[in-house]
């Protein structure tokens, strides 16, 4: 696969997520953009809940946002961080995002820094599990 870079925008779109997380435990504030196929940007935020186990990433809110609106297919998704390197997504996301992301996916990983990494899907989430039923 070619690594297709993110646009500015979807970019942009990550970080304004990011100012809006609710991060008072770890301080650790995560943004998220996602470009559905016809264009349209889901953005979300991490969400921290004092149960810990009812904290909800920046990226399964963008996904649940699109997925709300109707939209199954994506093009690429932006992960904004203030870590270095920048962080991917955590195990739970990854195996959440396996449903509506094939291995060739790109995933754009952005820092505070300006620091950026393109990846694939598959690399972050090898022998993802996908029932073939899933798979269309």
């Amino acid at each position: 696969m070619t690594e297709k870079p993110a646009s500015e925008a979807l970019i942009k779109a990550a970080f304004a997520a990011r100012e809006n997380a609710y991060a008072p435990y770890s301080h650790f504030k995560v943004g998220a953009a996602l470009q559905a196929e016809d264009g349209r940007i889901f953005t979300g935020c991490n969400v921290e809940n004092v149960s810990y186990g009812g904290t909800i990433c920046a990226e399964r809110v963008a996904a649940t946002k699109a997925i709300s609106e109707g939209c199954r297919k994506f093009t690429h998704l932006v992960i904004a961080s203030q870590s270095n390197p920048p962080s991917g997504p955590c195990g739970l996301c990854r195996q959440f995002l396996a449903e509506f992301c094939d291995d060739e996916f790109p995933i754009t990983l952005v820092n505070t820094d300006g620091a950026r990494v393109i990846c694939r899907f598959g690399d972050l989430l090898p022998l993802a599990f996908r029932p073939a039923v899933l798979l269309d």
